[in-house]
């Protein structure tokens, strides 16, 4: 099956690299009209935008937990492409490693302003501009450690699985018009999850049933997929996309 987004406007947060800049890609490869892609700092978005080399770009400097940010940069994607029929949530941090009844607030609180509350701005300017009245999806970047607990990043794990339950009831509140569905991804070679893989690698690749840790291009198709109008009965899904960890460990509990 070859999965089209033809015709459509998406806008990407957190796409300066990794897995945003993938999707990125992908989505221009599977004919989007047009993608805007977001990061905090100009110059990382900018450098996004010219590897990527398209016309159909719009890089926009915006910070993921900024209300105005996001209202300004739907506004722009909406002024620069005529429209905005995908929202993919991907921006996140983790800068508050540790146990949490030692780790500093001020990180915790960083990690929940990015990673939980960002989507819900984000997906509050989509659902205001155009799709209350359009319709369209939005697709949240969560991750296997929210649905499951893990040592050192227990602040992140806890915002991911806010954006788990955030996608389930934004998928409810946004229906019929809007759905709303998240991947979760386990390892991938990111800068972001580099602490999990770097010099390690051969070691977490065995923790995976498929042998391999991911790809920011494994998570794009899935996200790719569930944007487009191939997954117009899925709404309110997470979908592991971990290379077998989530089954295995269900198998595990089953006693298998």
């Amino acid at each position: 099956m070859d999965v089209r987004i033809d015709g459509k406007v998406a806008l990407i947060t957190g796409a300066s690299r990794g897995i945003g800049e993938a999707i990125a890609a992908q989505f221009l490869e599977s004919g989007a009209a047009g993608v805007t892609i977001t990061s905090r700092r100009k110059e990382n978005i900018t450098a996004a935008a010219d590897r990527l080399d398209d016309s159909r770009v719009l890089p926009v400097a915006a910070r993921a937990d900024s209300e105005a940010d996001a209202n300004s940069a739907v506004a722009q994607t909406v002024a620069q492409f005529g429209g905005l029929h995908i929202l993919v949530n991907n921006a996140g941090t983790n800068p508050a490693a540790g146990d949490l009844a030692s780790v500093d607030l001020g990180a915790v609180g960083k990690t929940w302003e990015v990673n939980q509350l960002g989507p819900l701005l984000w997906a509050r300017a989509a659902w205001g501009a155009t799709m209350a009245e359009s319709g369209g999806s939005i697709v949240n970047i969560a991750s296997v450690g929210g649905m499951r607990v893990g040592p050192f990043i227990g602040a992140y794990n806890i915002s991911k699985a806010a954006v788990i339950h955030l996608t389930r009831q934004l998928a409810n509140e946004m229906a019929p018009g809007v759905r709303v569905n998240a991947v979760a991804p386990s390892v991938v070679r990111t800068r972001l999850a580099a602490a999990l893989w770097e010099g390690v690698e051969e070691h977490t690749a065995r923790a995976h049933p498929l042998q391999r840790i991911g790809e920011p291009s494994d998570v794009a198709y899935a996200v790719t997929f569930l944007a487009s109008d191939a997954a117009s009965w899925i709404t309110g899904v997470v979908l592991p996309v971990d290379g077998g960890v989530t089954g295995a460990a269900a198998a595990r509990g089953l006693g298998g």
